[in-house]
């Protein structure tokens, strides 16, 4: 038997198809159009310099009218034309290539392919011949499962059946062009987007730590304003003075954020916690192999800074050998790495800050008088928390929104009791302290409002509370009992027919309650609410 396979065909459809040839529908050539394709895309990584090229080939070998590549930003969610032909101004700028202009964000949502068909059609509606008056296609480029953008054309077929092939042919071209897509999309989209955000970070960061943004207003802190306004705008170096607690290293970024070299880094090393024998490989860095354990090559916090600002926090905490290679980069401003012979040259603002005496320690020999001349070229001095009047209430207000918030609790405001003790006390803490008290206060509130009893014991004085130390139940229910008449008298703006009536008491027994506790209802009829309170 012969074993020759007879291939038959019809001959009215082969007429049909080379007819075609002559209308640009003929795809007898689609070989050599996919292998041109190829060869761009091996020999042009670029994608901008491949796309136009494979444009060109959709519009000459392929007769399409319009045609656009779309790449898709997936963190903004955007999707934006690449390239285009037969687009007008409009479409360009407005994304869309075609009446239905969704279609591209349809393709990009379902990562699959869309036609839309116009045909032909009598004054009825009803189709008049196969004839396609147009169709839109779009075909995803996908690589690892993501969709990175769209493929899209727009033609007029006289065969229907070209169109399914067109359709395939294009979403070959898309499988071809991912990679490179994907690379354009990191090195240049992504980048941007990613230059974009650490600009808005920037922003941020200079917004939260510009002077005005420190909380208070009262006279010792305006004095603080005004002098880091003078000094960032130089590279002098700075010295912060001040209790633990105080906020200076809020002032020292301040100063960075505000200061001509706000893009550079901002490094902060704690000097107190450096151990002795890491205390120099930490600020100068060291060289691989310099000691036991230095495994690579490490650049300390100087080097870290380059550009930018160091912030010595606790400085006095540092040893006289370390104060001697530190007093080399103040002048110098170049190092040794630990185990290095090369200096290493840096470009870096210093902000140096204490808590300590750095004059009495120079007398007692524990910190070098060079140093410390070199570090007090500008001292700023950040005042403690009992030198700040009103500041305290403020400071309050801002923690128990912040607290509140974080919470998920909704406290309005502080009972007068509880502003009268926070306006008593001497924060040896200062502002670290009043911080860590609210927080525990907005904890144990259990209404809107943060109340006497609600501040830890060591604010429960007897002048304002009526109360000794200690969380007994009479001791409680005194402070309760307190803190009510006062909320009263203050409503009533020191009527003490209205306290009582509110409180469900008799003029007497009201006066009776107030006399134990010591509140005359004159201090009610003051603006001052610092005045609310127990008499002296």
């Amino acid at each position: 038997m012969d074993d020759t396979t007879v291939l038959t065909f019809d001959v009215d459809d082969f007429v049909e198809e080379f007819s075609h040839c002559f209308t640009g529908e003929c795809r007898v050539s689609v070989l050599p159009v996919l292998y041109k394709i190829s060869q761009i895309n091996a020999n042009a990584a670029d994608l901008a310099r491949s796309l136009p090229i494979i444009l060109g080939v959709m519009r000459q070998h392929l007769k399409m009218q319009r045609g656009m590549v779309t790449l898709y930003d997936r963190h903004s969610g955007s999707i934006f034309i690449q390239d285009s032909f037969g687009l007008d101004e409009a479409e360009k700028t407005s994304g869309a290539y075609a009446p239905d202009g969704g279609i591209t964000a349809k393709v990009v949502e379902s990562g699959k392919a869309v036609v839309v068909q116009h045909r032909d059609a009598d004054a009825d509606g009803q189709r008049k011949s196969s004839r396609i008056k147009s169709a839109l296609f779009c075909v995803p480029i996908v690589h690892a499962k993501r969709v990175l953008g769209t493929i899209g054309a727009e033609r007029v077929y006289m065969n229907p059946r070209l169109l399914r092939q067109d359709v395939e042919l294009l979403a070959m071209v898309a499988s071809m062009i991912a990679p490179a897509a994907e690379l354009y999309l990191m090195e240049n989209v992504d980048k941007v987007r990613q230059e974009h955000e650490a600009r808005r970070i920037k922003a941020a960061l200079k917004e939260r730590f510009r002077p005005s943004n420190i909380i208070g207003s009262s006279k010792p802190i305006q004095d603080v304003y005004a002098l880091i306004e003078k000094v960032a705008a130089t590279k002098a170096t700075v010295l912060i003075l001040g209790e633990s607690g105080v906020g200076k290293e809020l002032v020292a970024n301040a100063i960075h954020y505000n200061s001509p070299t706000a893009e550079g880094p901002m490094v902060t090393s704690n000097c107190a916690a450096l151990p002795e024998n890491l205390a120099e490989s930490e600020l100068f860095g060291h060289e691989k192999g310099s000691f036991t354990g230095a495994l690579a090559q490490h650049k300390g916090c100087f080097e870290q800074a380059d550009g930018g600002t160091i912030f010595l926090d606790e400085v006095g905490e540092l040893s006289l050998p370390i104060q001697a290679k530190l007093l080399r980069v103040l002048q110098q401003r170049k190092f040794e790495r630990v185990g290095g012979s090369k200096p290493v040259k840096v470009d870096v603002r210093i902000i140096a800050a204490t808590n300590r005496n750095l004059a009495e320690m120079v007398e007692r020999g524990t910190f070098r008088e060079d140093l410390y001349y070199r570090l007090n070229v500008f001292p700023i001095t950040v005042p403690p928390l009992r030198e700040r009047g009103s500041d305290v209430i403020t400071l309050a207000d801002h923690f128990v929104t912040r607290f509140s918030k974080a919470s998920g609790k909704s406290i309005k405001r502080i009972s007068t009791p509880a502003l009268n003790m926070l306006m008593s006390y001497h924060w040896p803490g200062n502002v670290r302290e009043l911080e860590n008290v609210i927080e525990r206060s907005v904890i144990l509130s259990e209404d809107d409002v943060i109340h006497a009893y609600d501040l830890p014991p060591s604010l429960q004085m007897p002048k304002e509370s009526g109360t000794a130390f200690g969380v007994s139940l009479e001791s409680k229910l005194r402070a309760v009992e307190y803190e009510m008449i006062v909320e009263a008298l203050k409503t009533s703006n020191g009527h003490i027919g209205d306290a009582a009536q509110e409180l469900g008491l008799t003029r007497r027994m009201l006066g009776v309650r107030m006399e134990r506790y010591g509140i005359s209802y004159k201090s009610f009829r003051s603006a001052d609410p610092r005045k609310w309170g127990p008499e002296a």
